[in-house]
């Protein structure tokens, strides 16, 4: 497949087709407007020979016209000049088929013999003759003087078309010259623009391939306003990466360093050729304990932690999901849980973190309660955290844990009763949850049930 265009590349084509458009637009419109002005200067022209012709004309005793001698231009007196005058009418003084022509139009065949009334006054172009294209201009005159019938003439005045169409020419030449060298001026400062507007993402692409190879930790912070909420994600996510990576590599090693200790112990019953009896008896000991020992590590292991891009998950669905569960593992002691959780209360995390975070912490509440569990939910304050968390509060009326027994209790493998069946993980696996999502974990006597309360904080991703 081809390589898909890059940006840079995307962006100077749209504009390099919208500025071929609009110059090309820009040509067209310049260009006839050139036109339409130099047909205007052209048809002007003509008229100011008419009249210089009609004021330099005059009539004789019997009332025919008589032309001036010289025309308003040197070249109606030059054969072949390319400009030229003729006159219709039947009382033109020396006028040969009811036509007087200028020197410039004698002995030419030129097509004017269209006789206009008066008043009228027509403007073509070009006209195609044996001369050439022509631009005439004919007006139909009646020329009245005192005691004299009127004059009824046509004048007609007529310029080769070939000096418009040289302006014409030139002018084009010229402007495609300068919308050209525009062009490639605006195309280049364009392409010159898009290189300093891309750079910061340059920029950005060469810190990840840096943060890659193991050059630098982090992007850099130097980044536009548009980029620099990018740059904060990424650097989030990959920190949360790192983290889980070494959440891992850490719950191997202590994997690994805690199974030594049993098998080392069933290795010198082994080696000790201890009675059946006895050997027996410690295989199954230390296999619940490495059962322990793997159900807590693997625990830690399924810990996401925080996670960037997590799509934030409501609360109250998994909370009642699981007190229902509890409920009914609990229902011969009636223990019941009412909530106070605000609906908009969301988690921003992984879904397993959720249920081992609240399963683990309603079990050790209904563990311990006579009758009645509370649990609370609200959603922190936007302004305390950039990407929100919340707040969540289990009571219970049970016994209470004493302050100075609390550190002890978090600690992995403790117990608050022997009697009571467990592995005596769950609240070390709450802290390792609170810990992972930059949370915190306090624990004191409730003041509406008097038993323990447990005030969670979780900032989120």
């Amino acid at each position: 497949m081809a390589r898909p265009l890059s940006l840079q590349t995307r962006s100077l084509a749209a504009a390099g087709i919208a500025l071929a458009a609009f110059l090309g637009l820009a040509f067209f419109a310049l260009d006839q407007a050139f036109f339409d002005a130099a047909l205007s200067s052209q048809r002007e022209r003509l008229q100011g020979y008419l009249h210089a012709y009609l004021a330099g004309a005059d009539t004789n005793r019997a009332g025919n016209l008589i032309p001036p001698e010289v025309g308003p231009d040197p070249r109606f007196d030059r054969p072949g000049s390319g400009l030229y005058a003729i006159i219709v009418g039947d009382n033109v003084r020396n006028a040969k088929d009811r036509q007087w022509r200028s020197p410039s139009a004698l002995g030419l065949d030129l097509p004017f013999t269209t006789e206009l009334e008066k008043g009228v006054s027509e403007f073509s172009g070009p006209v195609h003759s044996a001369q050439g294209n022509l631009f005439v201009l004919s007006q139909g005159i009646a020329w009245s003087v005192a005691n004299r019938p009127e004059l009824k003439l046509t004048v007609n005045i007529a310029e080769d078309a070939a000096t418009l169409q040289t302006q014409v020419k030139v002018f084009r030449r010229t402007l495609l010259a300068w919308l050209g060298g525009l062009g490639v001026f605006l195309i280049l400062l364009l392409l010159a623009v898009l290189r300093w507007s891309m750079a910061p993402l340059r920029k950005v692409a060469a810190d990840l391939s840096r943060v890659e190879r193991g050059a630098a930790e982090h992007l850099g912070d130097r980044y536009p306003a548009e980029l620099s909420g990018l740059a904060t994600n990424l650097n989030n996510f990959i920190d949360s990466e790192r983290e889980r990576l070494k959440r891992y590599r850490n719950t191997l090693a202590d994997l690994a360093h805690s199974l030594k200790t049993p098998l080392a112990v069933m290795r010198t019953q082994l080696e000790a050729e201890s009675d059946e009896r006895q050997l027996r008896w410690t295989v199954l000991e230390q296999v619940g304990r490495m059962d322990e020992i793997v159900a807590y590590q693997l625990s830690r292991a399924a810990t996401s932690g925080r996670q960037t891009f997590a799509a934030p998950l409501p609360v109250e669905p998994f909370a009642e999901e699981i007190v229902r569960s509890l409920e009914k593992v609990y229902a011969a002691r009636h223990v019941l849980c009412e909530f106070e959780i605000d609906p908009d209360t969301r988690f921003r995390g992984d879904q397993g973190d959720l249920l081992e975070l609240l399963g683990n912490v309603l079990e050790n509440a209904f563990k311990w309660a006579r009758h009645k569990v509370l649990f609370s939910a609200r959603p922190l304050n936007p302004a305390d955290h950039r990407f929100g968390g919340m707040h969540l509060v289990i009571e219970d009326d049970g016994p209470g844990i004493a302050e100075d027994q609390v550190e002890h209790l978090l600690q992995r493998g403790v117990r608050g009763d022997e009697r009571v069946q467990g592995h005596g993980i769950g609240l070390s696996i709450v802290q390792d949850i609170v810990k992972a999502y930059n949370g915190s974990l306090k624990v004191s006597r409730s003041e509406t049930l008097g038993g323990a309360r447990f005030d969670l904080r979780l900032l989120g991703s």
